[in-house]
């Protein structure tokens, strides 16, 4: 079923890569490759970059299909697709299907530790209300300021469906026994966002889960105009057991102690592909582990789509300036893609 779905996708997409490095070697001519991207919006630019680099390689890039997370890690388990760069881990550890390991890999790190991820509360509101938790829901004046749609629940902005962070938003409202207390809307995410963005706006409280790089946090900055809040204690889902540590962080900008239980693991952002992709095409393979992108420069990307420049061209032609700003960097990784074809 998955496999005639994305075979159908893929015969309708554009080419969007296929343009070589004229002056060197390139180990990707005569090779089409299909990627994937997530329905983020900085996974855009990140797999845009990728893209392109693979380009200059020779390599003939497809129109990426836009797949949610359980169906990419099928799809390249299956070598429906070849590969994408919105791995975050260990929180996709939930999607990982049978077969995995055997058929593909994660490979190199983009942005390590680059996924901060949690929950916070209009600034002024925790002040008023003595917001330091979740906890802190279950008292009915805080409940009461934070229910926007009237049934007695605090509104939370979360993750919509076949997302890894709406599987521990999930945990944490049974966990700490939320169920009764808040609200928690799994809408498009922007769109919710959106929504509660008007509504602080409009001098209203807000309470959302947001994670970087996201244009969620020049929108509400953290420290001016929102504070990121505790779990009421350490209580990790089976795919973040193990790494509790990475769960309380220190040092947070915005952050309503320090250090803050956040109750995500800050997790790194790599690229996953298929094995037998990766055993065919050496040069893919060093370029897929050797890149990585700041996360400052993808959350200017990202605030950059959130602006305007969101078609396919728009972040075509932003990865193509970050490319060029880095272009020393980027040639280094291409000499060490050729050579490894060689």
């Amino acid at each position: 079923m998955h496999k005639r779905i994305l075979t159908l996708a893929l015969a309708a997409s554009l080419a969007v890569v296929g343009v070589a490095n004229a002056g060197g070697h390139n180990p990707g001519e005569g090779v089409t490759v299909t990627p994937a991207v997530a329905g983020w919006d900085d996974a855009r630019p990140v797999q845009a970059i990728f893209d392109l680099i693979l380009g200059e390689l020779g390599y003939d890039v497809q129109r990426p299909v836009l797949l949610d997370n359980p169906i990419f890690y099928t799809a390249v388990t299956q070598g429906d697709v070849d590969f994408w760069t919105a791995g975050w881990f260990p929180l996709h550890n939930t999607h990982l299907p049978s077969g995995f390991e055997a058929n593909a890999s994660i490979v190199g790190t983009i942005a390590e530790a680059g996924g901060t991820q949690g929950y916070l509360v209009t600034k002024s509101a925790a002040e008023e209300f003595g917001i330091t938790s979740l906890e802190d829901f279950k008292r009915p004046e805080v409940k009461e300021a934070f229910d926007r749609t009237g049934d007695g629940k605090a509104d939370l902005v979360a993750c919509p469906p076949g997302w890894g962070c709406e599987t521990v938003i999930e945990h944490h409202l049974d966990v700490y026994d939320l169920r009764d207390h808040i609200n928690d809307i799994k809408a498009s995410y922007n769109a919710a966002f959106a929504d509660a963005l008007a509504a602080y706006n409009a001098g209203e409280p807000v309470l959302y889960y947001t994670w970087t790089p996201n244009f969620t946090v020049f929108q509400m900055v953290p420290g001016e105009d929102s504070v990121w809040i505790n779990v009421p204690e350490i209580a990790p889902n089976a795919d973040q057991e193990g790494f509790e540590d990475g769960m309380v962080v220190s040092g947070l900008e915005g952050a309503v102690s320090d250090p803050v239980m956040l109750g995500f693991v800050a997790d790194d952002i790599r690229a996953v592909a298929n094995n037998d992709f990766l055993e065919a095409n050496p040069a893919a393979a060093t370029i897929l582990e050797l890149v990585e992108i700041s996360v400052v420069d993808i959350s200017e990307m990202v605030v950059r789509i959130d602006e305007g420049e969101s078609s396919d061209a728009d972040v075509m032609a932003m990865a193509a300036e970050w490319i060029e700003a880095n272009r020393a960097t980027v040639d280094d990784w291409l000499d060490a893609a050729r050579a490894a074809a060689n």
